[in-house]
């Protein structure tokens, strides 16, 4: 997959099949949004594009207080990847991006310099200033063909980040990759120790044994103190891949 960071770094994109959003913890919700847009990029010949932001727009809004993020950008990069996508494109979220109107934003953005064919939304989606932008709205624009995908179920239950967040918090890892649809990935550099220091927002399930594959290999984790320990040790300035999948 190739990561484009910004719209100066586009290349050719013409016939481009494109979704946007923060797609955190790319979640069995976000996978029937991620198959629609393989599936017509393959039966138009195009490429497949998820747009996401950085930072996370609550950051730049200055509404971050109790962000829990199920993804980091390396990690939704990574999750992305595997999925089949062609292009991330990292859109730098600031202040004047935020004030883009919702036709600025589909006419400047996705039609003039994306120039996308399709553009596949989910059920919920908002967009541009104030969030006016949804649907109905994109629904009645000419020259690009728009996809609703409704909401996912998992069995009888539906999937949100949400309420992937809650069974995290309650250390319910059963509950949480059944939402996810995967592991739960926690990506970082492992110290001499074995341990990883997350970020500030990544949110991670409460102190005590987990069983994980690190890179690859079957294993366990501890986690307390907001970090992740490896019960193996480590390596210094070793990139980890830790996938959570159970409670020890």
């Amino acid at each position: 997959m190739k990561i484009i960071r910004g719209f100066d770094s586009l290349p050719p994109l013409h016939g481009a099949v494109v979704t946007v959003g923060s797609y955190d913890g790319v979640h069995c919700g976000h996978r029937a949004l991620l198959d629609c847009v393989e599936r017509k990029a393959r039966e138009y010949g195009g490429k497949s594009v998820v747009m996401t932001f950085e930072p996370h727009p609550r950051i730049t809004l200055h509404k971050s207080e109790g962000l829990r993020l199920l993804t980091t950008l390396d990690e939704k990069a990574w999750l992305l990847g595997r999925l089949g996508i062609d292009c991330l494109l990292v859109v730098p979220f600031d202040e004047a991006f935020s004030r883009l109107s919702r036709e600025e934003f589909l006419g400047d953005y996705i039609i003039d310099r994306l120039h996308a064919r399709t553009l596949v939304v989910g059920y919920n989606h908002r967009f541009g200033r104030d969030n006016e932008g949804d649907y109905s709205f994109l629904s009645r624009r000419a020259g690009i063909e728009v996809i609703e995908v409704q909401q996912h179920l998992v069995g009888t239950e539906k999937v949100s980040s949400t309420l992937i967040r809650g069974a995290l918090e309650r250390g319910d890892m059963a509950a949480a990759v059944r939402l996810l649809g995967h592991p739960y990935v926690v990506m970082g550099v492992a110290d001499e120790r074995g341990t990883i220091a997350v970020g500030r927002y990544k949110l991670l399930p409460p102190e005590g044994e987990y069983l994980a594959k690190i890179d690859g290999n079957d294993s366990r984790i501890y986690i307390s103190d907001g970090a992740v320990r490896l019960a193996d040790g480590g390596a210094s300035a070793k990139n980890v891949i830790v996938e959570i999948y159970d409670n020890a």
